[in-house]
């Protein structure tokens, strides 16, 4: 294993970093990844060399989100077989490494698939590894369409609910190009909204406690151009109850099959607010986040971080007195029992709709879901 940073250049815009990319140097292929953790302080890239250096990437939030941990998964696992590693091993360790996004698990195992397929059909190691690469990069590319249509749908809908233009979006997390193929999910349809001038403010939530609202998608939308205001999660209520929010947008790292959505903590008191307030909740997703296997909420394995994300303020990009880069500077008594999970679960009557590239979902039902995503798999077949 050989991790390694690389700075990019001062004047680099979104286009040209993009979040994830397969590179072949002469010393072999590694998988390049625009490590979260340094933005918006610094865009520094990360060179994996194997599966387990990117299974720490994933675990430590160097790569986050459900759409691009599936084709990081997809392409961890062409990585291993390239370069002659053990694949199933390799698999099984990408695939459990954050166990609430169903993406990452539909990745890897499609790379794996396609892995032992080619096996099966007579092909040598090399034409094995090349058909998982194939299968990597075949799924990056239709995320990156599918992020497209979600945007389109999902601005129709908006236009439909909230006829005028004049969009005030509330978003949480960070759902842009940042993890996704394309230019994300929600982001992406608040983006759509912006390009055709129909935007008036997005609200973006800090996101605690790792700041992917403050750190990340503050950083998508100034880059961007977007009007934004950016709120601690606690003032989210006071902007529903001013009347100051048209639409709530978040994606989900996992949907079961009843339609309960996981996303990033913090969703679930918004999608309440939303409902007494009587504003649109709306769910921006790939297909692929639907689990048809999990059949509701409950039954959604949410992933526990470490206490002293909520018991420290971590200084991931700069030094602050008392710390070190990468390190924090507790805020909490020494021994402070932390609870820290990174998802909550919003039950399927608290959303508006789920909007995919194959289709739009309201009321979300069991059945609807059902029918969606067998029509995206007759159309995979076709």
């Amino acid at each position: 294993m050989a991790d390694q940073y690389a700075q990019t250049g001062e004047d680099s815009r979104p286009t040209e970093i993009p979040a994830i990319r397969w590179e072949e140097p002469p010393e072999g292929p590694v998988l390049v990844l625009l490590d979260q953790t340094r933005l918006p302080a610094e865009e520094v890239e990360l060179v994996c060399t194997d599966a387990s250096a990117l299974v720490e990437a994933i675990r430590s939030l160097a790569v986050r989100g459900a759409p691009l941990l599936g084709i990081a998964g997809a392409y961890g696992v062409a990585l291993a077989a390239v370069r002659g590693f053990d694949v199933d091993e390799a698999a099984n360790a990408l695939a459990g490494a954050r166990p609430t996004a169903v993406n990452l698990a539909v990745g890897v195992r499609r790379a794996q698939d396609a892995h032992r397929t080619e096996f099966a059909k007579g092909g040598d190691a090399r034409q094995a590894a090349e058909a998982a690469l194939a299968a990597a990069r075949t799924l990056h590319r239709e995320d990156a369409e599918a992020s497209g249509r979600m945007a389109e749908r999902g601005l129709a809908l908006l236009d439909e609910l909230l006829p005028g233009g004049g969009h005030r979006i509330l978003t949480h997390c960070n759902t842009g190009a940042l993890v996704s193929g394309g230019e994300g999910t929600a982001f992406a349809v608040a983006l759509a909204a912006h390009r055709v001038g129909r935007l008036r403010r997005l609200w973006v939530d800090e996101t605690r406690p790792l700041l992917q609202g403050a750190r990340l998608t503050a950083y998508e939308a100034a880059r961007s151009g977007m009007a934004y205001t950016l709120l601690t999660d606690n003032a989210a209520g006071s902007l529903f109850a001013a009347g100051e929010v048209d639409a709530v947008l978040i994606g989900a790292d996992r949907i079961a099959a009843d339609g309960s959505v996981a996303n990033k903590v913090g969703s679930y008191p918004l999608a309440v607010l939303a409902r007494y307030h009587h504003v649109p909740f709306i769910v921006v997703a790939p297909v692929t986040t639907v689990d048809l296997d999990t059949p509701d909420g409950a039954s959604i394995e949410v992933e526990q971080r470490p206490g002293h994300e909520v018991t420290e303020l971590t200084a991931p990009q700069v030094p602050v007195a008392g710390a070190e880069a990468g390190g924090g500077v507790p805020v909490a008594p020494l021994g402070t029992q932390a609870y820290n999970p990174a998802f909550d679960v919003t039950p399927p009557e608290l959303v508006t709709a789920i909007v995919t590239e194959e289709g739009v979902v309201s009321p979300v039902t069991a059945e609807a879901l059902a029918a969606l995503c067998e029509k995206s798999r007759q159309a995979t077949i076709d």
